[in-house]
């Protein structure tokens, strides 16, 4: 069995082009042996909402995003994430507590934060 693979993605989208970089290498490590999951915080849920048009590096999310969908990379958001940022539902996006998210970050093998 592969690592277990913690992608982080807590800056703002609409601010730094990290965030689309953090969703396109969790892409890449996808399709290898380990096992991926990305927790968005704070603004990075917007994301996986559907009005992304005013992310930095837009074209590059919408040149990942329909391959995150299809493969169904498992993404994690805090409880009440829904009410504040429109989930899109094609995004296999389930909410976690709070100290679930702490122990989805202590059982991973690596964690990348972005």
């Amino acid at each position: 069995m592969g690592l277990s693979i913690l992608v982080l993605i807590q800056s703002n989208p609409l601010e730094t082009h990290r965030p689309t970089e953090g969703l396109r290498i969790a892409l890449g490590l996808s399709t290898g042996s380990a096992s991926v999951t990305v927790v968005l915080l704070g603004q990075a849920r917007m994301l996986v909402t559907e009005e992304t048009s005013e992310v930095v590096e837009v074209e590059i999310l919408e040149k990942y995003l329909p391959t995150i969908q299809d493969l169904e990379l498992p993404i994690v958001i805090p409880e009440g994430s829904r009410e504040a940022f429109p989930v899109d539902p094609d995004f296999a996006v389930r909410e976690v507590s709070l100290s679930g998210i702490t122990s989805l970050l202590c059982q991973a093998d690596r964690v990348m934060v972005f």
